[in-house]
């Protein structure tokens, strides 16, 4: 499903070059859980920005589903992203203003979806974040692992294939976090692809496969003891 080839991003910082990612090759396939771990500056987030389809390499090839998206236009990009990739980040990035049944909805919206079916989607999706009860709170009204979970319910409300998520429990304490994992692996099990970065190692050792970064390379690439999910 995703096949990195040579990917290198560099970038300037004053006459400095700095190499992000230095010839990255990396193949995952449908339905894999991988955590990607490594210390601040390993080249973690740029590698998320770029499976993402939020940054380009400098070199290299990216395919997505066998198509090369480094051909690809700003306008061709964006439809590949809705498409296929969904979000979950630290900071929640949920709008203020927006109730937690209005912050579901807004992909739906953006996607043109008729009403009635948005409002049947959102409804399946609150119920399944266990969220029913908090529909009508608007984010600052919400827990930080409820805030966590309409940031997920959010992400895949559109039925992405891939999930992306850039420390998910960073904000969270462990019983709320852990509560959030186990929702990020029960959509895996329902097939979704799932590429956790992160600097916890109890939780990149949840993952079936952990890849590790040091200085924008790939260091290691190993299968974990999938008995650890869910533990």
């Amino acid at each position: 499903m995703i096949k990195l080839e040579n990917i290198h991003r560099n970038f300037q910082v004053g006459e400095q070059t700095v190499h992000a990612l230095d010839n990255i090759n990396l193949e995952i396939s449908k339905g894999e859980y991988l955590s990607v771990m490594g210390p601040s500056g390993s080249g973690k987030s740029t590698l998320l920005n770029l499976l993402g389809l939020l940054d380009r390499p400098s070199s290299g090839n990216y395919y997505l589903d066998n198509q090369d998206t480094t051909q690809l236009d700003e306008e061709q990009l964006a439809a590949k992203r809705n498409r296929y990739i969904g979000f979950v980040f630290q900071t929640f990035h949920l709008i203020p203003r927006l109730t937690a049944a209005e912050n579901i909805e807004l992909p739906l919206v953006l996607a043109g979806v008729d009403e009635k079916i948005r409002k049947q989607k959102v409804a399946a999706a609150l119920q399944s974040m266990r969220l029913a009860n908090r529909a009508e709170h608007k984010p600052q009204q919400l827990s930080g692992g409820q805030r966590q979970r309409v940031a997920i319910a959010r992400a895949t409300i559109t039925n992405p294939a891939i999930l992306l998520a850039d420390e998910p429990t960073g904000n969270l304490d462990q019983k709320s976090g852990l509560n959030v994992v186990e929702t990020l692996e029960q959509l895996n099990d329902k097939g979704i692809t799932l590429i956790v970065v992160t600097h916890d190692a109890a939780l990149g050792s949840r993952a079936r496969r952990a890849i590790r970064m040091l200085d924008g390379r790939i260091e290691s690439d190993s299968q974990q003891d999938s008995t650890n999910a869910g533990a």
